[in-house]
């Protein structure tokens, strides 16, 4: 369901932009993006063809290619193929912009592994990155936890005071989190909880894998808290698990 939710909350941004955005999905925070090899963030190689434009992006070095291979009604890439060292493979995914590419490990193996994050629509208050770990030898996918099996273990309370402001409780990894929004809200009906699905940004640096999670409250929606949680690999179960959840106030930012 809150999948769904934040799903719901794009279709109309990626229909009207026809997925024409400037915003790369960076980090914020401060914090910059790096990686020991870095990408071509966006280089079409493809050259078109008769109908909707077939395009092909790559990683720094070509190692790593990602290929239309067909689209949506709305022009949008819905099924793409990802060839590393002559290993070709499709994959269900929609691609709402350019994707970035990595050829790096990320598994601690000392092998590379293919590193794709695409955006499956971005909007004024939402945008859902997917995150995609491919053994590069033979392009079978490594798990990553979702945002929404993140947040299942993410305990949050929102009260509100009779000025209107609100006080918002976290409960991640056996820690508490108390932040007092300093923004007073007198006539907003607020739910209980925050609610997470409307922005997930992915990102890699230093050969770590992280994500931030914007927690908002109200329908509209009004973002209070941002979560930033790193990954590492687990080895004896050959995916990848969470490592740290660091909470924190969007005032704080």
């Amino acid at each position: 369901m809150r999948r769904e939710i934040g799903l719901l909350l794009l279709v109309s941004a990626v229909v009207l932009s026809g997925c024409n955005s400037h915003d790369n999905g960076s980090i914020k925070q401060g914090a910059n993006e790096s990686q020991s090899s870095p990408v071509k963030t966006g280089t079409e190689r493809g050259t078109k063809t008769e109908g909707p434009e077939m395009k092909t992006w790559s990683s720094e070095n070509d190692e790593v290619k990602v290929s239309v291979v067909k689209v949506s009604k709305y022009n949008t890439p819905e099924v793409v193929s990802v060839e590393v060292d002559g290993v070709k493979k499709e994959f269900n995914w929609r691609v709402a912009e350019d994707p970035r590419i990595f050829y790096i490990d990320v598994t601690g193996d000392t092998k590379p592994e293919a590193v794709i994050i695409t955006n499956l629509g971005r909007g004024s208050d939402s945008s859902i990155d997917e995150l995609h770990v491919l053994n590069s030898s033979d392009l079978s996918e490594i798990k990553v936890p979702n945002y929404e099996e993140v947040s299942a273990n993410i305990e949050t309370n929102v009260t509100k005071a009779k000025d209107g402001r609100l006080t918002i409780t976290i409960e991640a990894q056996g820690k508490e989190y108390e932040f007092n929004d300093t923004v007073v809200y007198p006539g907003l009906d607020v739910q209980d909880k925050v609610l997470f699905g409307g922005t997930v940004t992915y990102g890699l640096e230093k050969q770590t894998l992280f994500s931030y999670l914007g927690g908002s409250i109200g329908t509209s929606p009004i973002y209070v808290t941002e979560i930033l949680v790193t990954y590492k690999f687990d080895s004896s179960k050959n995916e990848f698990v969470v490592d740290h959840i660091s909470p924190k106030s969007v005032s704080e930012k």
